[in-house]
């Protein structure tokens, strides 16, 4: 058996999800088969494609020349959180263009064909939602035009549940509500408190309506924007190629019905520079972790 033990890099990340970077040259179906023919434990026990790890999990895997020959330890410029025949989302870093913007400049879309491409499922891809180059977290692609259409209603018609993670300056009240029209629209802004530091707060967002830069232009307005968010009023920080704002939680309806909620776990980076505003990291793992299994338990009830 091989033995993998979970790090704050997998905190929170689907079990599935993890198996596709230990195989990256796999087939996309190729984790989930090996899951559900029991060939992956989760602390010992049987587990799900879903299955969320935790710190300090542990993961096991039974050993078979076919596994040993897709094992990789390569550092893979592609985080994928989930992926079907349909569509692939993945944990997009900060300081990435969705598109090409300028001569010769790295993109996610361009990286996430070449990867396809390198693992031999070579397709186009089509954004479904998009994230400003400074934001990381969570992206769906799509991996056709016609996909990209039937997900792209869902996002137009009723939107995607969606849940940020914001490092910003000082400390707002613990929750509140923030209404103020933007660009002449009416405008919501959820958030809450989740931990704090020196000088700065970790908040849960939600934003309850789709307007341009809107978490970041609402957190300016209560004299709490993001760190390193130049733009809308916050300090240059240069732990972070963007800055310190990350879709961590996202929800979208299947075809078939189903709803599927996916974590995007912290980068490195971002966790670092919780931990030098004093925040301590296994407190906000902990936050994190309660966040997610919240949502990973609507989503089956």
């Amino acid at each position: 058996m091989l033995n993998f033990s979970i790090t704050p890099h997998d905190h929170c990340r689907r079990l599935e999800s993890f198996l596709r970077a230990l195989l990256p040259s796999a087939s996309f179906a190729y984790p989930r088969k090996l899951i559900k023919n029991g060939a992956v434990k989760l602390n010992n026990a049987d587990a799900t494609p879903d299955s969320l790890l935790f710190i300090n999990d542990q993961v096991t895997v039974k050993e078979s020349s076919a596994l040993t020959a897709l094992l990789s330890d390569a550092a893979l410029n592609l985080d994928i959180l989930y992926e079907d025949d349909s569509i692939v989302i993945v944990n997009k870093p900060s300081g990435l263009a969705m598109h090409r913007t300028a001569e010769l400049e790295t993109n996610l879309v361009e990286r996430g064909m070449e990867f396809m491409a390198w693992r031999k499922t070579t397709c186009k891809l089509y954004p479904v939602n998009r994230l400003d180059r400074g934001t990381s977290g969570a992206v769906i692609m799509a991996k056709s035009s016609s996909a990209a259409g039937m997900f792209g209603r869902q996002v137009k018609e009723t939107g995607l549940d969606k849940l940020y993670l914001a490092l910003v300056a000082g400390r707002p009240d613990g929750s509140g509500v923030i209404n103020a029209a933007l660009d002449g629209k009416e405008s919501e802004t959820r958030y809450r408190i989740l931990t704090e530091g020196s000088g700065c707060s970790l908040l849960e967002v939600i934003p309850l309506s789709g307007r341009m830069h809107q978490i970041r232009r609402h957190l300016e307005m209560i004299g709490h924007p993001v760190l390193g968010d130049r733009r809308y009023g916050g300090d240059e920080i240069g732990e972070l190629a963007g800055f310190a704002l990350h879709s961590f939680k996202t929800a979208l309806i299947m075809p078939n019905g189903e709803r599927l909620v996916v974590c995007a776990p912290l980068s490195g980076e971002l966790l670092t520079l919780c931990e030098r505003g004093g925040i301590r990291t296994d407190s906000l793992l902990a936050a994190l972790g309660l966040i997610a299994e919240e949502h990973n338990k609507g989503e089956t009830e």
